[in-house]
């Protein structure tokens, strides 16, 4: 601190010689950013008056320095300091006044703010030669709440595997309706029938746990259908958009390494040189119809699979371009799957009605409307393009209307121009991208009803792990919405690049942890350390994932995202390197 106020000693008085510049001419040189918003140079100011008293003497009278007030906020945040003297002149200590824009700040998080200077202070006159970065500015009850309290997400979640809970779901609600395709619609009886015969087939074909199944198959019935059987053998598996570029889609492959490709013969011819010695299976071909026909419909076991399956089991592996531009999958095991969907079965309504699979596959976003649904009883309806539908989508949930769905903010433009049965009337969630009040509060004039939320959370972290509800007739803040706070069994750490916690209010970058992380990257050990670390607020061995993202605290224990620590940017969802 000492050399910190040595170096800012010696600015400040070579700056001086040139106190007679005129301010004009200052900003003309400089040329700042012009707005009729803030300062064009700058918008927080530090000053430290010591004028020298003068005493006044007048018959009859008494003269006393008065503090005058403000009419208004010249800076974003000014902060005066001064000597406090007595009657006498004596010097008493230190005074001050904070003036700030109340469009900006509240009286909270200035208190706040001016209790964390003088802690700094404090902490340097006590020993002025440590270095800055290890001055804390939290107090004890701040850096609880930051670490404990808000945080205190604890929840007991069944240890089972994503097929248990599916098939819990089919012995309760055997008869209800579970997928619908066009005119299709497969009862939850007959969805687990056609799931538990391929399971068995891919079982017989090598396929178990630790093992990974590529899936490159459109949306339809056939495709719900081949996840569900993936996971009941043991095996991971990989979403495959076939609208995926050649080149991503043979590196897929190629990285993957997978025991067996699911697709069918459209799919197949288009698929890139190189990926031919993979061993697949046309799931539109009659053989494999008549080859599953061969094979019992009960549910697998332990003793069925090559070997017993597990929580810490691999369920699906999602490919993300990260930081580098080169893709790599991120490996989910069941433990945060099914920490996710025990948590959304029983937060979203919606999805006990019908849901719309819309996305691509290779988005998590699809695990959300994919797999929730099947383990609370709801319809997952499959649908083409947003921008695009089948006439006859319409027409279907005219008769079973759409209550549920998950998608981007980049969609909202698309739902305005779709039929008004594609709007889902219990809850509406956004994610993948920054989300605007204006936005929202656009769409919900004409559907008041609906519950809005804005999601966030990277691949590495399970779909989701925070969120941010807008109930019908609350209020929407304009500009960008906050993400909420840490989902059940998550916690949120935001920190500086020391690791450190910085106070509610400054910018961090957000470290996740719970059990909602990720196993890591397939096959890239030294890109998994780099992003998963020991996490120094949880037990011994626990990880937390460094998301790469800005935010900050805000008072209620939510999180605002700011921006990015590199050049990433998301579109529709998806990881683009500039």
């Amino acid at each position: 601190f000492r050399e910190l106020l040595a170096r800012v000693r010696d600015t400040d008085l070579a700056a001086y010689a040139h106190q007679d510049m005129p301010f004009e001419r200052l900003v003309e040189v400089l040329n700042p950013a012009r707005s009729l918003s803030r300062h064009p140079l700058f918008q927080i100011a530090l000053a430290f008056q010591n004028p020298t008293a003068v005493g006044q003497e007048v018959t009859g009278l008494t003269v006393a320095a008065e503090p005058l007030g403000n009419a208004g906020a010249k800076f974003d945040l000014s902060i005066s300091l001064g000597d406090r003297r007595d009657e006498h002149g004596g010097c008493q200590g230190i005074e001050g006044h904070v003036v700030y824009s109340v469009d900006l700040f509240d009286a909270d998080t200035v208190t706040a703010l001016v209790a964390r200077l003088i802690r700094l202070l404090e902490a340097a006159v006590a020993d002025p030669d440590q270095p800055i970065g290890r001055i804390g500015l939290l107090d004890p009850a701040e850096r609880n709440r930051m670490v404990v309290t808000w945080n205190d997400t604890a929840t007991e979640v069944p240890q089972v595997t994503q097929p248990e809970l599916f098939q819990a779901q089919v012995a309760r609600t055997p008869d209800a309706p579970a997928l619908a395709f066009g005119d299709q619609e497969l009862s939850y009886a007959e969805l687990n029938t056609r799931a538990n015969r391929l399971a068995r087939l891919l079982i017989d074909r090598g396929v178990g746990p630790e093992r990974f199944v590529a899936v490159a198959l459109p949306r339809s019935a056939r495709l719900v259908v081949a996840l569900l059987a993936v996971g009941k053998a043991g095996g991971a598996y990989v979403p495959v958009d076939p609208a995926y570029p050649a080149e991503r889609i043979g590196f897929m492959l190629a990285d993957t390494a997978p025991a067996l490709l699911l697709t069918d013969a459209d799919t197949a011819a288009a698929l890139p040189e190189g990926t031919e010695d993979i061993p697949r299976l046309l799931l539109d071909d009659p053989a494999t119809d008549a080859h599953l026909a061969r094979f019992a419909a009960t549910d697998p076991d332990d003793c069925d699979r090559l070997a017993p399956l597990r929580p810490a089991n691999p369920a699906y592996v999602i490919y993300t371009s990260g930081s580098t531009g080169r893709p790599k999958g991120v490996v989910i095991q069941h433990t945060s799957l099914t920490d996710y969907l025990v948590f959304a079965g029983g937060d979203y309504d919606g999805v006990r009605d019908t849901a719309l699979l819309h996305s691509s596959i290779s988005f998590d976003l699809s695990v959300t409307a994919t797999h929730v649904p099947l383990t609370v009883g709801g319809t997952v309806r499959v649908v083409g393009d947003l921008q695009d539908p089948d006439p006859g989508t319409a027409e279907a949930l005219r008769a079973r209307p759409c209550t549920f769905l998950k998608a981007t903010p980049s969609h909202l433009p698309v739902l305005t121009t779709l039929p008004e049965e594609f709007a889902p009337t219990a809850e509406l969630l956004l994610g993948g991208e920054l989300l605007l009040g204006e936005r929202v509060d656009a769409w919900r004039a004409d559907h008041p009803g609906t519950t809005v939320l804005n999601m966030y959370g990277p691949t590495e972290t399970t779909v989701n792990c925070s969120q941010y509800r807008i109930a019908p007739g609350t209020p929407i803040p304009p500009g960008p919405l906050p993400i909420g706070g840490p989902m059940p069994n998550t916690r949120f750490h935001v920190l500086d690049d020391r690791l450190e916690l910085v106070p509610p209010g400054a910018a961090g970058e957000l470290y996740v942890a719970g059990d909602c992380l990720a196993r890591g990257y397939l096959g890239r050990p030294d890109m998994t350390a780099a992003r998963f670390v020991p996490d120094p607020f949880g037990a011994p061995g626990a990880r937390m994932y460094r998301t790469g993202d800005v935010v900050r605290w805000n008072p209620d224990g939510t999180l605002s995202f700011l921006r990015r620590v590199d050049d990433q940017v998301k579109l529709r969802g998806f990881r683009i390197e500039l």
